[in-house]
């Protein structure tokens, strides 16, 4: 079970309001396994219920925006999605008012469809009934963003997709991260780290491939996926796979490595957000949340492309840098930047635009993605 990302905004969105209903397509966690779901009323959709929902959940995506639009909200003054799948989809009171905390639009639907049907190996008939169904979801998901009264994006980044394919303009208000539980004054060691789940769009086999062309600089790399066992027999000898970690591990590398290593095209990520509370510079692909969270040339490099010889070149200036310059990439500097998003400031932010938007909603119910909060919630 994981208790990541989505699902700490999630938490800190249930304790803002105590008394809210928590609405989802899924879920198969209780309260002795996730605190903040104690005393919670969780009102769950007709596929928590089908055959093999509860590891086969994703299955039934084309079932989800039925399943999400039959929640009976009425009476409710506010509601709160936490999407980026089907979430915002419900239909509200119409003397309601719906906020959309949104971490993006579905990308299988919408930019990264192409990509996954190729890794569903989707051919034949089959590919062309889920390019049907994927049309008919993104039909679907433009006229289900229309019943938002306000979104809320996680960076710049997602509010350009919010209104690329939306048509809607979004605030902006970064995740929160857990700044407090680093350190940024321990002695840096002569290693880099990797860390994500081993899935294909992480890119960890462009930075294992950068590495083996740089035998001299180790690399280790902590966690686990269905990537493994392929990224294992791509490094070479001075690539290190730790597999999956308990986070008082994650959090000792980070405050030892020499440069947290990120070539993922995020929409976020919070992991080199919490690299550089941990006082490490990011090395990293300069698109996306990368780009918004490490300031070039002061906490990290940005990598241009998604390639191995151009994470290579980066390594070769973040080193000649610190030739240079003993003082450069200042784990303090790095540690400022990360306080831009501590849960201080995102509960704050978040505060700021409720009070604007609803000066007399006392209650709400947040409403939670299958795919965010509750994908994670039944991964037991």
């Amino acid at each position: 079970m994981t208790w990541a990302g989505a699902e700490k905004v999630l938490d800190i969105l249930l304790a803002r309001f105590p008394h809210a209903e928590l609405f989802t397509t899924v879920c198969f966690l209780d309260e002795t396994q996730v605190t903040a779901l104690r005393g919670r009323t969780i009102r769950t959709s007709f596929i928590q219920r089908l055959p093999g929902a509860r590891r086969h959940y994703r299955r039934y995506l084309p079932l989800m925006p039925l399943a999400v639009e039959q929640f009976d909200l009425k009476g409710f003054d506010l509601i709160l999605s936490s999407s980026h799948a089907v979430a915002k989809g419900v239909i509200p009171d119409p003397g309601a008012v719906h906020v959309c905390y949104c971490y993006s639009p579905m990308r299988y639907a919408w930019d990264m469809q192409h990509q996954y049907l190729r890794q569903t190996g989707a051919r034949g008939l089959k590919g062309a009934l889920m390019r049907w169904q994927l049309h008919k979801l993104r039909l679907w998901d433009f006229a289900s963003a229309q019943r938002v009264d306000h979104f809320i994006a996680i960076s710049h980044y997602i509010q350009r997709r919010i209104e690329r394919f939306y048509r809607r303009e979004a605030e902006v208000v970064y995740p929160p991260v857990e700044t407090d539980r680093y350190r940024h004054d321990r002695p840096r060691e002569n290693f880099y780290l990797a860390a994500s789940r081993l899935v294909p769009y992480k890119r960890l086999d462009l930075v294992i491939e950068a590495f083996n062309r740089m035998p001299e600089r180790e690399l280790i790399v902590i966690g686990d996926g269905p990537e493994r066992r392929r990224l294992e027999a791509l490094a070479g000898p001075n690539v290190s796979l730790l597999g999956y970690q308990e986070d008082a591990v994650l959090i000792d590398h980070l405050e030892r490595t020499r440069a947290f290593v990120f070539m993922a095209e995020e929409d976020f990520g919070i992991l080199p957000v919490e690299a550089q509370a941990a006082g490490a510079p990011v090395i990293g692909y300069g698109v996306g949340g990368v780009a918004e969270t490490v300031i070039d040339g002061v906490t990290g490099v940005h990598v241009p492309r998604q390639q191995a010889g151009a994470l290579c070149q980066a390594v070769d200036m973040f080193e000649g840098r610190q030739t240079e310059d003993p003082g450069a990439f200042p784990s303090l500097a790095c540690r400022e930047s990360a306080l831009r998003f501590a849960r201080s400031v995102f509960d704050a932010e978040l505060g700021k635009h409720l009070d604007e938007w609803l000066p007399q909603a006392p209650y709400a119910p947040p409403f939670s993605d299958a795919n965010s909060a509750s994908a994670d919630l039944c991964q037991s």
